[in-house]
């Protein structure tokens, strides 16, 4: 029996909410359905609301250190969920992941390096390249019949001409867990040609049923020697606006480095309720995490079925996150009729796919992170819009 409701609906209208408050902004609409931002419309647990209230019930909010209980609570959780052995040393602060990434590249890189990535990928990824004058290297993930593969002999020829390589696993938007096997084989190339890794891996602990995420840096020593892997509780318990995030580095001439460069902007001190936050997710949150992917393995389920019987939209199938990749090339219809069809018929807001870079194309993210009720009217409305005539 489920012990947590994620059917409750909750009013975020007017909360300053990026997914609600800025649809105008985004859409230039604001009566449709957001099923955009890459945070959930459940509750965030109980147990993280409540120990953030106790603290904030002391009547002073002064500067504060991550204790070493803080610490003990990352090691444990990914020991336990993950069965990656780290030391607590190891983790560094960031305030966000895509803080993370630019910090690492401009840390560990200098301008006119190459960084590799693969798209269709998180969009951050191609600015956190770009803006730093670093040369963008793009590896295209390729759509072979409903699964996306890595093409390691155009990898190779990439990871030839690059310093780093942003990884993002389990992959944002195609829903991938890469395997042992092309973890395995991205790294040895990445070591033949010294290349530093940065494995985004906030996605970690939503996997779905049947799957298993595997660690980059848990493969061996030799690959953790050149990983950097960036995790968060952000979007496992829904607290992204609480801004903490830990980067795992155990090698101690990288981790130095980054270190150094966090403390120099005065950023490691961090966001005291945020501290708090993570500690109570990361001891107390097992159990919601496992019926929060069951919950949203039921939204997919709903979502692909109904979809692929009454439209041409294809449901990409998924082993993590609760983002979804949806395939409309069967529609005929191109990028900007996709969207406008989306916004002004359906009125539903999605995650455009050409964001993601190439092979984005006639693509849309969809986030199912969200009450059965509402993931229910969006799938009517696309159905409605899209059904095959």
């Amino acid at each position: 029996m489920a012990h947590y409701d994620f059917d409750k609906i909750i009013n975020r209208n007017q909360t300053d909410s990026v997914k609600y408050d800025l649809r105008n902004w985004y859409f230039k609409s604001d009566d449709l359905l957001p099923m955009w931002v890459a945070d959930m419309d459940f509750e965030t647990p109980d147990f993280i609301r409540e120990a953030v209230a106790t603290r904030a019930r002391h009547p002073i909010y002064g500067y504060s250190f991550r204790s070493q209980s803080y610490a003990d609570s990352i090691r444990e959780w990914v020991e336990r969920r993950h069965q990656w052995t780290i030391q607590n040393d190891w983790c560094v602060f960031s305030p966000g992941i895509v803080p993370a990434f630019n910090f690492a590249i401009l840390t560990l890189t200098k301008p006119g390096d190459g960084v590799l990535i693969q798209p269709p990928v998180y969009f951050p990824f191609f600015s956190s390249v770009t803006d730093h004058h670093r040369k963008l290297l793009q590896n295209q993930l390729v759509y072979n019949q409903g699964i996306y593969e890595i093409d390691f002999d155009d990898f190779e020829k990439k990871a030839s001409q690059a310093s780093m390589f942003l990884l993002s696993n389990p992959h944002n938007p195609v829903g991938r867990i890469w395997n042992e096997a092309e973890l395995r084989r991205m790294a040895d190339i990445c070591r033949k040609h010294g290349v530093i890794i940065v494995s985004d891996e906030i996605h970690n602990d939503l996997i779905l049923p049947g799957s298993k995420h595997v660690v980059m840096a848990g493969l061996s020593p030799e690959i953790a020697d050149i990983t950097l892997t960036c995790i968060a509780p952000s979007k496992t318990f829904n607290m992204a606006g609480l801004a903490t995030s830990s980067v795992i580095i155990s090698n101690v001439e990288l981790r130095e480095k980054y270190a150094g460069f966090i403390n120099a902007l005065h950023l490691s001190g961090g966001n005291l309720f945020g501290a708090v936050a993570s500690e109570a997710g990361y001891r107390r949150g097992d159990r919601w995490v496992d019926e929060l992917m069951q919950y949203v393995q039921q939204n997919i389920y709903l979502l692909k079925n109904q979809l692929e019987e009454l439209t041409d939209i294809r449901v990409v199938d998924s082993q993590a996150t609760y983002m979804v990749w949806l395939d409309f090339l069967k529609t005929g219809l191109d990028d900007e009729a996709i969207k406008m069809k989306l916004i002004h018929e359906a009125k539903v807001g999605l995650s455009h796919g050409p964001t993601f870079g190439p092979g984005g194309e006639r693509f849309q993210r969809i986030n199912l992170a969200a009450p059965r009720k509402l993931v229910e009217e969006a799938v009517s409305r696309m159905s409605a819009t899209f059904k095959c005539r």
